[in-house]
Parts: C-alpha cells; sequence; structure tokens
C-alpha cells in the first residue's frame, strides 16, 4: 500500500471523529449544566464506571476531574458487584458510561445506586436506553459513525465520550476557581510542582556552606574559600555581616587581566558592589527568572537588615528540576 493510501486512511479518521466532536456543540445544553450542578453540590466524590472501552475512558475521565478540583475515581463494574460497591457512599455521584446504555454490569448496579438515593449521570449514546432513562440526568455523546469501517471498533464514539468528560472537569475547574497553584498541589512531581511549589528556602546553601569572607580579605584568601565551598563565587560582607558585595570567577578573570597582585589586593576593591540579592521565600522559578535576565549563575539571599542567610547557584536549580 503506498503512502498516499495511509494518509488518506488516517486522515478520513480524523474527519470522522471531528465531526462527531462538532456535533457535541449542541449537547452543552441544559442536561449538561444539570451534571456539573449535580457534581457542585457533591459532598463525597464523582465515582465514574464504564465497561470495556468505556471504561478506559471511564479512568481518565476520573482522572482529570481529580487533578482539577473535582474528587473522582474509577470503579469498575464487574468488580462492584463483588464488594466495590462499597466504595460508593450516599454523599457520592455516579458518573456512568456507555455507548449502549445496556452495559448489563451496569445495569445490575442501578437498583442499588438508587436504593442509597445517590445521583445518576449517565453518558450513552441511545438517550431511550435504560440507562439513560434511569439517570438523574443523561448526556448524549453518540456519533453519527465509528471512525472504525468495521462500525464494530469504539473511535469517535470513544472521543466524544473522553471530550464531553473534559468538558465537564473544566467547566468544575472554572466555577471551583482552581487554580494553577492548586493543580501544582497534586502534581508535586511534576514540573508545574516544581516551578510553582518550591522555594528557594528548599534548596540554597545556608550555614558553613555558604561562601563568604570579610571586605577585608585578600585576593588569595577568597579564592580558597571560592574553591571549598565549589559555587564560583563568595559573599563579601562588612563588620556586621551585611552583604556589600560579591566576587565571582568572573571577577577573577579580569584581575587576572589586569595583573593585579593576588596576594595583596583586598577583595573590596575587586568585588562587584550592590550586587543582586532576594529574600528568603522566592519561588525557585522566580529566582531562575533573575537569574536568566541578568545573566548570572548565582544569587545571594538576605534577610531585612541585608544579611547573608543563602546562596543559590544554577546548578542548585538544574539538581531541583527547576531548569
Amino acid at each position: 500500500m503506498d503512502a498516499a493510501k495511509l494518509k488518506a486512511l488516517g486522515l478520513a479518521v480524523i474527519e470522522t471523529e471531528t465531526a462527531a466532536l462538532d456535533a457535541l456543540r449542541a449537547r452543552i445544553d441544559e442536561h449538561f449544566v444539570a451534571a456539573c450542578r449535580l457534581m457542585l453540590e457533591c459532598h463525597g466524590r464523582v465515582v465514574v464506571l464504564g465497561m470495556g472501552k468505556s471504561g478506559h475512558i471511564g479512568g481518565k475521565i476520573a482522572a482529570t476531574l481529580a487533578s482539577t478540583g473535582t474528587p473522582a475515581f474509577f470503579v469498575h463494574p464487574g468488580e462492584a458487584s463483588h464488594g466495590d460497591l462499597g466504595m460508593i457512599t450516599p454523599r457520592d455521584v455516579v458518573l456512568a458510561i456507555s455507548n449502549s446504555g445496556e452495559t448489563q454490569e451496569l445495569l445490575t448496579l442501578l437498583p442499588i445506586i438508587k436504593r442509597l438515593e445517590v445521583p445518576l449521570i449517565a453518558l450513552t449514546g441511545n438517550p431511550a436506553s435504560t440507562l439513560a432513562r434511569a439517570a438523574n440526568t443523561h448526556l448524549d455523546v453518540g456519533v453519527d459513525r465509528e471512525a472504525c469501517p468495521l462500525g464494530l471498533a469504539p473511535t469517535s464514539s470513544t472521543t466524544a465520550t473522553l471530550a464531553m468528560g473534559d468538558a465537564l472537569a473544566i467547566a468544575m475547574l472554572e466555577v471551583r476557581g482552581f487554580t494553577a497553584e492548586d493543580f501544582a498541589l497534586s502534581h508535586p512531581g511534576g514540573s508545574l510542582g516544581r516551578r510553582l511549589l518550591l522555594r528557594i528556602d528548599d534548596i540554597m546553601h545556608t550555614g558553613e556552606t555558604i561562601p563568604q569572607v570579610r571586605s577585608h580579605a585578600p585576593i588569595t584568601e577568597t579564592l580558597h574559600e571560592m574553591t571549598r565551598k565549589g559555587l564560583g563565587m563568595t559573599a563579601v560582607l562588612d563588620d556586621q555581616d551585611r552583604v556589600i558585595g560579591i566576587f565571582t570567577d568572573g571577577d577573577l578573570r579580569r584581575a587576572v587581566d589586569h595583573n593585579v597582585d593576588l596576594h595583596n589586593t583586598d577583595v573590596a576593591s575587586l568585588m562587584t558592589p550592590d550586587c543582586i540579592t532576594v529574600r528568603p521565600g522566592l519561588l525557585a522559578a522566580e529566582a531562575l527568572a533573575i537569574m536568566d535576565s541578568r545573566k548570572i549563575n548565582a544569587l545571594l539571599v538576605v534577610d531585612e537588615e541585608q544579611r547573608l542567610v543563602g546562596a543559590l547557584g544554577m546548578h542548585d536549580l538544574l539538581r531541583a528540576g527547576v531548569v
């Protein structure tokens, strides 16, 4: 089969599924609003049910809800009939997914769900189905045809269901006022979590690990401190322990270029005065932005009285995964 034929087959699938998504526009209606309100009024969790491919989609919908501010989890309907139904409480809302609306494993659970008086949201492709009629509100995710040429493999229908689930989750996110910081709290291991949660206090050098010398220290002593602490720079302090400048590898190179006597020259005469400093509590991502914009590789952390409390290097940010 030539490349053109393969591309045509792939494009046909995308066009079919795009048409299925377009058809959903008209179904963001009063039933959608009712489903949102049921979830907003829920004092427990959204319990998502689905068999087969619908179950896979349900797992993703539950995960999206949970990570965007709506507590949710997925329960396999077959397992629910053998004990997992105990996970559902009267405080919950059930979101049941079935393209036909006649999935036996789901219908078996309906009497129990009704007995618990748990609100039921159904996502099906058949508004006249048993599941749809039993629900408090029904969202129609039916499609004209599957992208599968046999009309058998769930393709367009699962795409439409997934999109409807995303619509519910993001509507909830917006209404709840869910923020990027809230998102980061449930994703502490991801790059967003590191950007929004990690602060310089968590990764900066403190105490004896901070490179520091007095303003009257000779350059040779300063180099020893820089080498020992390994940050490529050192803070320069006055007699009251206040930061008055920084001496870096760049300052050293300039001194060597000018044939400065490293044994008899004090660091104060060669340091960079009025250096850039930051306060504790700064987000690590903000520290990175400062370094990038100022073209520097290290920052000194000071308190309100300009006393040294920490030092941060680019490598610290790299190790923490901020860069």
